[in-house]
C-alpha cells in the first residue's frame, strides 16, 4: 500500500475535472460507473470524478492473492470517505494456470460491465493515463500493428452495451498521484504491476519514468496523438462515404451503390455488420473491392441486390452465425442482435437465425431470402414463436419483445484525436 510523496507546490498541478466535459455532452447528474482497482490512477480518476458527476465505483476482486478481499474492503472505505459509493465484485471462477493475465483480464471487463448496466449506468471509466498510452504505442510497435493501431487507446469506445470512456489519457500519472497525497488519499500498491513476466511491465522499467513526464514518454504520447489525428481523419472520411453510398437496416445487412466503397471503407462496414473486434486483412479487402463480383469474406456475403435495385448486398453469412444460445433479457446473439432488457420471455426460450424457417415467409416481406434467414428468432421449445423484424407473430408480441441489431463497434470507428 502507498500513501504517495507529499504534494510539491512547484510539481504538476492537479487535473482539472471539467475536462471529462470533452467527452461529453454529460448532464450534471448523469450516473457514471468508475472501475476502480484501488491504485493510484484509479483512485485518482474517483477523485476527479467525485467533484464531477453521479459516480459509482465498481472494485473487482480476482481472489488471485490472499490480501485481495482486505484491499478491496479497503478501496471501499477510502471511496467513501470522498463520497463516491462502492460496489465489491468478487471473482470466484478464475484459478492459476495458462492466459491468466487475459482471462482476469476478460473477466473483470464482462463483471465490469454488467455491474455497470445493473446499476443504470452507460458509461463505464477507466483509468488509464498518458503513460499508458506511451506503453501501449510500444506495444503496438513491437506487434507491427497499422497506422490504425498506433493510435493506441481511444478516449471513447461504443461497445454494444455501453461506452468505456478513458478521461485521463492526457493526464500524467504523477499529477495523478499528486493530487492524491494533496487530498490526503492512500492508495493500494498491486504487485502483479510488476510482474516482470508481462511485457508492459518491462517497457516500463525500460522507460524508467514513473512521473511519465519524462522527454521519452512525452514524445511517445506526442505520437500517438499524431496518429490518432490521422485515424480521426481517416475515420471521418469513411463515415462521409458511406453515409453517400451505403444504407444499414436495422435487420443487420446493408445495400451499397453499384460501386463498391474504398477498401478501407468497406473494412470499416464488414467489421460493424460482423459484430468482429477487428476488420478483416487490408489485402482482403483491396481484393475485394478491386473485384467487384459476388464474394465471402470475414462472416459476410457480397451478393447483388436484385430486386432491391442496382448495387450490392452485403449480409451475414449463414455459415458463420452463432448456434442458438437461451434467450434472457440483455442478451447478445451473434454478437449483433441484443435482447431487450425489458423483454418479456418465457422459460424454455432460444434465440436464433430463423434459417429454413424463412421460407414461410418469402411472400409476406420484401426482404431478400438471403437475409431473411439471418434475422434473429426466438423459439419456445424448439417451436418458433418470435421474429421481430418481420413483424411474425403479430404487434403485440413483437412489441413484447424487441430485438435491436446492436454491433460491437460503430461502422466509422471510435472518437480518436487529440
Amino acid at each position: 500500500e502507498g500513501q504517495g510523496s507529499a504534494l510539491d507546490p512547484l510539481g504538476p498541478a492537479a487535473p482539472d475535472p471539467h475536462m471529462f466535459d470533452e467527452l461529453g455532452p454529460w448532464p450534471n447528474d448523469r450516473k457514471v460507473a468508475l472501475a476502480v482497482s484501488g491504485g493510484a490512477d484509479s483512485m485518482g480518476l474517483a477523485l476527479l470524478a467525485a467533484s464531477w458527476g453521479n459516480p459509482i465505483a465498481l472494485i473487482v476482486d480476482h481472489g488471485l492473492r490472499p490480501e485481495s478481499a482486505q484491499e478491496a474492503g479497503l478501496t471501499a472505505t477510502r471511496l467513501s470517505a470522498i463520497g463516491v459509493p462502492a460496489h465489491i465484485i468478487t471473482l470466484d471462477n478464475l484459478t492459476p494456470g495458462p492466459a491468466l493475465a487475459a482471462r482476469a483480464r476478460a473477466a473483470r471487463y464482462s463483471a465490469l460491465s454488467s455491474a455497470a448496466l445493473e446499476n443504470g449506468c452507460l458509461d463505464l471509466l477507466l483509468a488509464h493515463h498518458s503513460a499508458d498510452q506511451a506503453e501501449t504505442l510500444l506495444i503496438r510497435r513491437a506487434a507491427r500493428s497499422g497506422p490504425a493501431g498506433l493510435a493506441a487507446m481511444a478516449p471513447i469506445v461504443h461497445t454494444a452495451a455501453l461506452r468505456i470512456v478513458r478521461p485521463l489519457l492526457d493526464i500524467a500519472p504523477g499529477e495523478l498521484r499528486a493530487a492524491l497525497s494533496a487530498a490526503g488519499i492512500a492508495w493500494v500498491d498491486d504487485p502483479s504491476n510488476r510482474n516482470p513476466a508481462a511485457q508492459r511491465t518491462r517497457i516500463r522499467v525500460t522507460l524508467a519514468d514513473p512521473d511519465g513526464t519524462g522527454a521519452e514518454t512525452l514524445a511517445l504520447v506526442a505520437a500517438t496523438k499524431e496518429s490518432a489525428n490521422q485515424r480521426a481523419s481517416l475515420d471521418s472520411k469513411i463515415a462521409s462515404e458511406l453515409a453517400a453510398c451505403a444504407t444499414i437496416y436495422p435487420e443487420g445487412f446493408a445495400q451499397l451503390s453499384p460501386s463498391l466503397p474504398s477498401p478501407a471503407a468497406l473494412a470499416s462496414l464488414i467489421q460493424a455488420l460482423g459484430g468482429r473486434d477487428y476488420p478483416p486483412g487490408r489485402a482482403a479487402v483491396a481484393r475485394l473491392a478491386a473485384n467487384q463480383a459476388p464474394a465471402v469474406l470475414a462472416g459476410m456475403r457480397l451478393v447483388r441486390a436484385g430486386r432491391l435495385g442496382p448495387g450490392w448486398l452485403l449480409i451475414r453469412e449463414a455459415a458463420a452465425i452463432q448456434p442458438p444460445i437461451p434467450a434472457a433479457p440483455g442478451s447478445l446473439w451473434d454478437r449483433r442482435f441484443r435482447i431487450s432488457r425489458n423483454a418479456e420471455l418465457p422459460p424454455g426460450a432460444t434465440i436464433g437465425a430463423l434459417g429454413a424457417d424463412a421460407a414461410r415467409f418469402r411472400r409476406a416481406t420484401t426482404l431478400p431470402s438471403a437475409v431473411l434467414a439471418t434475422l434473429p428468432a426466438v423459439r419456445i421449445n424448439a417451436m418458433l414463436a418470435v421474429v421481430p423484424h418481420i413483424g411474425y407473430l403479430d404487434a403485440g408480441t413483437c412489441s413484447s419483445l424487441p430485438i435491436l441489431f446492436a454491433p460491437a463497434v460503430p461502422a466509422a470507428g471510435a472518437p480518436f484525436g487529440a
